[in-house]
């Protein structure tokens, strides 16, 4: 089936009025959004947080965890931090992009710095976020991710 003939939902009450008609259901599809932070209370509370939107969250401890794993392909939208050990958020980013990815990126970290903010906006994130997140904000840039996405694929 193409993706140009599948539906987006925005919600799990979107998803539960779709099941009332046969053979609709499998046309929806949920929003898969990647979180990555060596932080657990951070990884977790950004998750719950995108999980109470609607959207599928898969959490990651670091990147190198997630590009071991297929949400690699399968995110629409990525929420890294910047600093982690290892490979950073932004170094994540730039490897993406090289590779052709261009999967939206937002960025949070507790210490903000100009010149890898600006390196972070240039390669294309769709912000860069302070900790503690304000959580109004994280929500509006995951809206404009996720209409980014539909517009790349055309849903």
């Amino acid at each position: 089936m193409s993706a140009s003939r599948h539906i987006v939902a925005q919600s799990w009450r979107e998803i539960s009025c779709f099941a009332q008609y046969p053979g609709l259901i499998d046309l929806v599809e949920v929003p898969v959004i990647s979180v990555i932070d060596d932080d657990a209370s951070v990884r977790t509370a950004i998750s719950n947080l995108v999980r109470s939107l609607g959207y599928a969250v898969h959490a990651f401890p670091s990147a190198e965890a997630f590009l071991q794993s297929v949400q690699l392909t399968q995110s629409w939208c990525v929420i890294a931090d910047v600093r982690m050990p290892g490979t950073s958020g932004i170094e994540l980013q730039s490897w993406l992009r090289a590779q052709g990815n261009r999967v939206p990126f937002i960025f949070i970290t507790a210490v903000p710095e100009d010149r890898v903010r600006a390196r972070a906006l240039k390669d294309g994130a769709m912000c860069f976020l302070t900790k503690p997140v304000d959580q109004d904000h994280l929500i509006g840039s995951l809206a404009r991710a996720i209409a980014q996405h539909d517009d790349r694929t055309g849903n």
